[in-house]
């Protein structure tokens, strides 16, 4: 993308378009003057815009020379359960190993910005899911990102086009007993998640940022 350095604001990699976070993300990000252009691979096609490149691509084979990893900056909005993704192999494969070489392919073609969804809780000590957030945290860190925002929200509010049933059961209590749930463990709304994630890459204070749960702007 030889005209990034001619245009206003930025160029932006988004990784999950068209999940529940990521579909938000995408919409904004179109939206937003400060962003130029987004780039938005995906498996299945996704309907043209105005300033949105989506290629078709095989996330198990990743073109790395494809000239649209050269962008400014990268958010990722990856995220499954290891129900859906069918064991625990697999889940890591796409939360955790797939983000990180998303980030490395990226970070190669020039990228300065990453802003990561993580969880609330994200921890090495953690369980199997929360040690896997943790770990795509750190393999991102790694990379040496100047500008690098992890925000980890807790249950996110929001309906799914494939249901969760557990996750629509948890969505129930939590917004019946909203009131009484500390800010921390509050359901979130997809679309606050996905501002957090553009402001983070278009943050100009270099350095790691954690956005944890209770510090997401409620929209």
């Amino acid at each position: 993308m030889s005209d990034i350095l001619k245009k206003p604001g930025i160029s932006l990699l988004l990784l999950g378009a068209t999940g529940a976070v990521g579909s938000r993300v995408l919409a904004a990000a179109l939206a937003d003057p400060r962003i130029w252009h987004v780039v938005a691979p995906t498996r299945r096609p996704v309907p043209e815009q105005a300033g949105l490149e989506a290629p078709l691509v095989d996330f198990t084979a990743l073109p790395r020379n494809a000239p649209w990893w050269q962008v400014d900056a990268v958010i990722c909005a990856l995220g499954t359960t290891i129900r859906t993704a069918g064991s625990q192999a697999a889940f890591a494969a796409i939360d955790r190993d797939l983000p990180i070489t998303v980030a490395q392919l990226a970070r190669a073609g020039g990228a300065t910005r990453f802003a990561l969804n993580s969880s609330l809780g994200a921890s090495a000590k953690g369980n199997f899911y929360l040690r896997t957030k943790a770990a795509a945290e750190a393999g991102i860190r790694a990379l040496d990102y100047p500008i690098y925002t992890i925000v980890r929200p807790s249950l996110i509010d929001t309906e799914r086009a494939e249901p969760r049933a557990g996750e629509r059961i948890g969505l129930a209590i939590a917004r019946t007993l909203r009131p009484l749930i500390p800010r921390r463990y509050r359901a979130v709304s997809a679309e606050s998640i996905a501002r957090a994630l553009i402001e983070g890459v278009l943050r100009d204070q270099p350095g790691e940022r954690i956005v944890e749960s209770e510090e997401i702007p409620v929209l």
